[in-house]
Parts: C-alpha cells; sequence; structure tokens
C-alpha cells in the first residue's frame, strides 16, 4: 500500500515534467506556409470567336495549393495541398484533382543530412538533373524518394538520390537514380581561403530505368547520363562551364534514334565599378531525357537545358519567346551592362545605364547516317554532327538596347528597342509559316506625385510583315504605396492581315497589398499566345472574363 501510495504521489511530478517538455517544443517549433488561389471566370466573346462561355468544358478555372512547413531543432517536416478543380486555360487537363502530392520529412545534422518523401534537387546546372516547381506553367517534376547529402569535411559534398518523378495528376512514374560530388577548394584548403583564384569542380551521374514493352524496338531499359563541371574565378573574371553525356536513349521525341546525346554550356563574365560584360555558348544535340520515353508533353524532364536568350517582361518584346529545343542547337548570348557616371554630361545628375544584349540560337549541322541494316534490325543512328559547326537554319535571333534613366526625383524612364528573328514553323509547330522578323520599341515612363504615389506609362509598338503584324500596346498602372495598384492596358493588333481579327484586348486591374498578402482582380481580355519560363512554354488560349488572384505566406 505505501508503494502504490508513493507512486500516486509521482504521477502529477511526471504529468507536469512531459507538460513542460510539450510545451517547449510547441515554443520551439517554428510553422510557415505560403497559399495561392488563381481563379478565372469566362464570357462569351464574339470578337475572340468564343461563342460560349465554356474553356476546356468549364465555366470558371480554378487552380490552388497551399504549403505548410514545421520545423523543430535538426527536424522539419511539410506538406503542399493542391487543387485544380478545373485547371485554368492553358493548362494541362490532366491537372485536374485535388490531394497532397507533395510531402516530405528531412533530418539535418552537422555535415549530414536525410529526406524521405518528395523533393526537388538540381546538378550543377541541371543538365542531367534538375526537379523543380514551376506555378506560372503549370509544371512539376518532383522527385518521390529518399535523398541524402553529406559533406565529410569542409569543401566536399556528396549528393545521392532515388526515386520516381510526378506526373501532372496522374500519379508517379519512372524511376531516377543519381549521384553527385561538388569539391570547393577555396573552402577545403586554408591556404586558399583568401586566394583571388576561385576554383569548384563538380561531377554527376544519372540514370533512369523503364521496362522495355515496345513491340517494334529493342529499346534500352537503363539510360545512364554522365556530367563534369566547373566554375573558375580570377579577380574581376569567372568563368564556368559543364558538360554532359547521355548514351543512347531512344524517345518520341527524337523518333526513337540510338545516337547518343551531348550537351556543353560555357560562359565567361567580367565586372568592374560601372561595366559588366557577360558572353555564354550552349549546345545541345539530342539530350532529351525523360523517365518515360514516350511522353512528348512538358513533364517527366530529368534533364534542364537552360536558355540563353535575354527572358523579356514586356508584353510585346515577349510576344516571341524562344522554346528550348532538346533535339538539337547551339548558340550564344552576349551581354554588356554600361553605367554612365553620375554629373557627366552624358549622365547628368544621376548617371544612366545602358545594356546591350545580343543572342542567336542556330540547328546544328546534321549529316545522315546510312545504316539501312541496322533499320532492319529496329534501330538507327539517325545522324552525325560536327559539335562547333553551326547550321544555316536559324532558330532564334534577338538584340535589344535598353536605357535606364533617371531624370530628377519625379521622373524616371526605361527605353529600348529590340529586334527579333523567330522561326515560328519549328518553335510553334506551324510547318510553312515563314521566319518571323519583328522590331519592338517600348518607353516605360514612372512619374511620382508623392513618395508614396505614383504613375507608370508604358508604350510598345511591334511591326513585323509576317505572321499576325502590327502590333501596340499602352498600360496605365497607379500606386499608392504600399497597399494599393490600379491600372489598365490594351493590347491592339491593328496591323492584322484579317480586318476581322484587328481586336482591342483591352483588361483593367487593381490589387490590394498588406504584408505578406496581396489580392488582385482582373478584368478584360487575353490574347492566345505562349507562356515560357527559362526555355519551358505552354500555349495560351485567348478568352475573355474575370480573374482573381490571392496570395500569401506566413
Amino acid at each position: 500500500m505505501k508503494k502504490f501510495i508513493a507512486l500516486l504521489l509521482l504521477v502529477p511530478a511526471f504529468w507536469l515534467t512531459a507538460e513542460a517538455q510539450v510545451t517547449d517544443y510547441l515554443q520551439r517549433m517554428q510553422v510557415h506556409g505560403s497559399f495561392q488561389v488563381d481563379g478565372q471566370f469566362y464570357f462569351p466573346d464574339d470578337a475572340l470567336g468564343i461563342t460560349d462561355s465554356l474553356i476546356n468544358g468549364q465555366k470558371v478555372g480554378l487552380n490552388g495549393f497551399g504549403n505548410i512547413s514545421f520545423s523543430l531543432g535538426k527536424f522539419s517536416a511539410g506538406f503542399r495541398y493542391e487543387a485544380m478543380l478545373a485547371p485554368i486555360a492553358g493548362f494541362d487537363p490532366n491537372l485536374y484533382g485535388s490531394g497532397i502530392p507533395y510531402a516530405w520529412a528531412t533530418f539535418t545534422d552537422d555535415r549530414f543530412s536525410i529526406t524521405v518523401g518528395s523533393f526537388y534537387e538540381q546538378f550543377g546546372n541541371g543538365l542531367v538533373l534538375r526537379s523543380y516547381e514551376e506555378w506560372a506553367l503549370g509544371y512539376d517534376n518532383s522527385l518521390n524518394g529518399i535523398r541524402i547529402i553529406y559533406e565529410p569535411i569542409r569543401g566536399l559534398l556528396f549528393k545521392g538520390l532515388y526515386g520516381t518523378q510526378r506526373y501532372f495528376s496522374l500519379g508517379r512514374t519512372g524511376l531516377v537514380r543519381g549521384f553527385d560530388t561538388e569539391l570547393n577548394f577555396n573552402d577545403m584548403f586554408s591556404g586558399m581561403a583568401d586566394s583571388k583564384l576561385k576554383l569548384i569542380l563538380g561531377g554527376s551521374m544519372v540514370s533512369k530505368y523503364q521496362d522495355d514493352g515496345n513491340v517494334l524496338y529493342q529499346l534500352p531499359e537503363n539510360v545512364a547520363s554522365f556530367a563534369a563541371r566547373a566554375n573558375i574565378g580570377f579577380g574581376k573574371f569567372n568563368f564556368t562551364t559543364e558538360y554532359a553525356h547521355k548514351i543512347n536513349d531512344p524517345s518520341a521525341i527524337n523518333n526513337y534514334i540510338y545516337k547518343e546525346g551531348a550537351a556543353f554550356i560555357a560562359s565567361l563574365s567580367y565586372a568592374t565599378k560601372g561595366l559588366g560584360l557577360y558572353a555564354q555558348f550552349k549546345r545541345t544535340d539530342n539530350f532529351s531525357f525523360k523517365s518515360d520515353r514516350d511522353v512528348t508533353v512538358n513533364a517527366l524532364d530529368i534533364s534542364y537545358l537552360p536558355p540563353i536568350n535575354e527572358s523579356h517582361t514586356y508584353a510585346l518584346a515577349a510576344m516571341y519567346p524562344y522554346a528550348t529545343q532538346p533535339n538539337g542547337e547551339i548558340g550564344f548570348q552576349f551581354q554588356m551592362n554600361y553605367k554612365v557616371p553620375k554629373k557627366s554630361k552624358l549622365g547628368g545628375k544621376y548617371g544612366m545605364g545602358i545594356a546591350i544584349n545580343y543572342s542567336q540560337i542556330n540547328d546544328i549541322e546534321r549529316t545522315q547516317v546510312n545504316d539501312t541494316t541496322q533499320i532492319n534490325q529496329k534501330w538507327t543512328l539517325g545522324y552525325e554532327s560536327d559539335f562547333f559547326k553551326f547550321s544555316d537554319h536559324v532558330f532564334y535571333r534577338d538584340l535589344s538596347i535598353e536605357i535606364d534613366k533617371k531624370f530628377n526625383r519625379k521622373w524616371k524612364g526605361i527605353f529600348k528597342y529590340l529586334y527579333q528573328s523567330y522561326d515560328i514553323a519549328t518553335i510553334e509547330g506551324h510547318p510553312g509559316e515563314p521566319i518571323v522578323n519583328s522590331h519592338i520599341a517600348i518607353a516605360d515612363v514612372t512619374y511620382k506625385f508623392t513618395p508614396r504615389k505614383s504613375l507608370r506609362t508604358e508604350v510598345q509598338g511591334l511591326w513585323t510583315k509576317e505572321d499576325m503584324g502590327n502590333w501596340t500596346a499602352i498600360l496605365l498602372e497607379y500606386t499608392i504605396s504600399p497597399h494599393w495598384f490600379f491600372s489598365a492596358t490594351d493590347q491592339w493588333n491593328y496591323g492584322n492581315p484579317d480586318k476581322n481579327k484587328r481586336v482591342h484586348y483591352l483588361s483593367a486591374s487593381f490589387g490590394y497589398t498588406r504584408k505578406a498578402t496581396r489580392v488582385q482582380f482582373t478584368y478584360g481580355r487575353t490574347r492566345e499566345g505562349i507562356v515560357c519560363v527559362g526555355g519551358v512554354c505552354r500555349q495560351v488560349p485567348a478568352s475573355s472574363g474575370l480573374s482573381l488572384s490571392i496570395t500569401t505566406n506566413f
């Protein structure tokens, strides 16, 4: 009985200790999250040829997600809930559905980290592996499995992963295995810590597995790729490069040829006060690398082929965006940024910025391989190609000159001229269409009424004899910082050869921002076109209606 009474007396002590521990954990736990909802309500529009309010069979499009993450000491975890109850026009219908496609847990120590569940990862420039999410494209190729990161000594990093890729809302497919190592000499060797020479070397190996279920071809079930990279800096110069090689990988993208693939990218930059120079070269040859050989849409990409052309944000400059050609392309880019000094004759009181960019991407030179015997055996190498030889076929050419000038406390402006050459037949799949050559001029002027109130005006013009002809665009945006903004825009295709298609794409929007929350309403028309992010694109149909976007994070 005495022992029982003593035990009863200890229960409150245990309870208080456990309660204190739970309270301590809760106090140390951090919770973060972000949410976004994008909705569109469609209206009929005779001028756009929309006779009813249905887009993809729906009157309303709705895309939304919520990210929640928790962290406590060395442990963190999280998940993302998505609801594509009717994917917005231009998003793949396979995204339809709702659920939790992304959930993860991570333990991180001083030199070790392990993640189970879903994760994103990139090796080097991404030539052999990049998993990422881009909400504007409806693109997500996250991996689900296990990833281990280990740094045995400072400056030496190992990564290993094993998992399957997300395929829209249809589940996961494609087995991907990868290993990466990176050596930072300046971190590893104390004698190089303060050296002007900065040196990082890295290497990767990634393979995929897929059953051979094809009755026409004998297909490799395991396909491996390898990459080596270097980042060398010395003083004001920096040089980066990466080369990747992939063994034969017949697929629907390359018409099931057995040629091995290669990708190469290199960049050189120089920066000093008031001047920055940047040059880049890239070549890809038969380098589509997907975990499912039969998929042709923007999904299940293992590799990422970074674009080397300027990414434009102005509406008419971005009307003809370049989409990376994985079967083969070779090109270069040059960028110069110069800051005219303050109080000089040309710079005036505030100085002036000048930026010049030129990029060009050609097809690679190909020589067909005469391998009739191999064709009879159901496989062919397809072609041979000289590594540094440019084809005469130009996919894309872009020259831009930009001047950024502040005139006084109230006035500032950006003025830009572009010349573009765009192979619409190849990039958008319009056989027989001529190259689109366009001149584009942009004036972006901001006037500050007060430190909190400003009016920004954009005037743009695009002139071309091909495709839809000439365009003009104007935007007015009034901002009351830090909360409100109001805008109105019109894009007019006044030069369309078909007079019935000389349509005004009018729209108006307003929004409110408070701390990390932003709400925006837009009413009007959206022109048909292509949206590209990082060389990956999606087609957007013409539509008319009301849209709402809400974003927040905590």
